[in-house]
């Protein structure tokens, strides 16, 4: 690839990255309750925001894909900022509930259409099987979008208010995060649509059954694992306060999960990248399961356990993006993505809600318990997949970039 150096197309999508997740995810993180306490409006319904931005993004994954798949991941990414910012721009203005809600819906278009799926989509159909590299890299920037927005969220929150800091973020989408994938990103050759009524060219190719089945272990593993992460990443604290651990404490051991995701990634850019995905993957959910069991253990041991835990976590956002492209190819790879993300994002929606009841009737370590089940059984729904890793795919060139 001449015209563009995988730096700039790495630090571009990386850059967007911290930001896409900054301005969405991660942002009702810190302007929950200052929302709350402005404006009166139920806290419950202000976090639900979120869950139903999430939802569609889920329901519009399978088209972002296929759109990657033919127009390339520069349109897309781009667009993708772009609504991202209007919705935002549609939450700072909003003088009411229904109104910030629907903020969050065209925040949840731009989630389906500029987080880590649709990156690792771009990556792929740019580099092809040579993209496990890239996509690693990005996600070492991604990993670092709470630690830079959290504290400029909380910075802009003090000195403007949660409508300005809405704002602001609207317009660091607008004036960076858009810029850098059209500047960062190369113009690729766009794939003709089929004229008949046959498969497209755009749309993943045939595969065979052991490949089918191997499919489908692959989504019940992401759609658990993505269960398991929601339900830890909101309710953690509470678990750990409930289990006679003190907010401070609580906090500090939760402090250690987002480092431990970075490093964890490093180790696997260095090391890993030699070996078949699948054995990431496989690591990533024995990490997750031993983390989420230790954490169940004595006090003195749940930070190792979430060390664990959030190295597992690291890897395995990694190897979602991996583990499809190495399995599959680089034809149709987008459009696979898109599929696969449809159902994680769903789970991902409902998680919080799923975690709150199961702590509200089960109770804390009923619910670690129920979390160390999934995380055992998600170790098993990898097994599978292993004999898939002994395969050797010839790599295939990338896609045609336009000068």
């Amino acid at each position: 690839m001449a015209d563009r150096s995988r730096l700039v197309v790495v630090v571009s999508v990386g850059i967007g990255q911290i930001f896409a997740w900054g301005s969405s995810y991660y942002l009702l993180g810190v302007l929950g309750e200052p929302i709350a306490r402005d404006t009166g409006w139920s806290s419950q319904w202000i976090i639900a925001s979120l869950s139903l931005g999430l939802l569609v993004s889920g329901a519009v994954s399978p088209r972002v894909g296929r759109s990657i798949e033919h127009f390339g991941g520069r349109p897309v990414l781009a667009v993708s900022a772009l609504l991202l910012a209007a919705g935002l721009v549609v939450v700072g203005a909003a003088p009411s509930l229904p109104v910030f809600v629907t903020g969050w819906l065209i925040v949840g278009l731009g989630m389906g259409a500029g987080l880590y799926d649709p990156a690792f989509s771009a990556l792929g159909r740019i580099y092809g099987e040579h993209a496990r590299g890239a996509i690693t890299q990005v996600t070492l920037f991604g990993g670092f979008a709470s630690t830079v927005c959290w504290p400029l969220a909380a910075l802009l929150q003090e000195h403007w208010g949660w409508r300005g800091t809405s704002l602001s973020f609207a317009v660091i989408d607008l004036a960076l995060v858009m810029p850098a994938y059209l500047l960062g990103l190369p113009r690729e050759s766009r794939r003709s649509s089929p004229v008949d009524g046959t498969r497209e060219q755009s749309a993943a190719p045939p595969r065979p059954n052991g490949l089918r089945v191997a499919t489908l272990f692959l989504v019940a593993g992401f759609v658990l694992a993505s269960m398991i992460m929601t339900i830890v990443a909101t309710q953690i604290i509470p678990i750990m306060q409930a289990r006679g651990i003190s907010l401070a404490e609580a906090v500090g051991f939760g402090a250690l999960i987002g480092p431990s995701q970075v490093g964890a990634r490093v180790l696997e850019a260095a090391f890993g990248r030699k070996q078949h995905p699948i054995w990431s993957l496989l690591v990533s959910a024995t990490l997750v399961a031993v983390g989420l069991a230790m954490v169940a253990g004595p006090a003195r041991i749940v930070g190792l356990g979430l060390v664990l835990y959030g190295s597992g976590s690291g890897i395995r956002s990694i190897a979602r993006g991996t583990v499809p492209l190495a399995l599959f190819g680089r034809e149709g790879y987008a459009t696979l993505m898109g599929r696969l993300a449809m159902p994680i994002l769903l789970a991902q929606a409902a998680s919080p809600f799923i975690g709150r009841i199961l702590i509200d009737r089960l109770g804390a370590d009923a619910t670690t318990g129920v979390l160390i089940g999934l995380a055992a059984a998600n170790v098993l729904l990898v097994l599978p997949l292993l004999p898939h890793a002994r395969r050797n795919r010839q790599p295939e060139p990338a896609v045609a970039i336009l000068p």
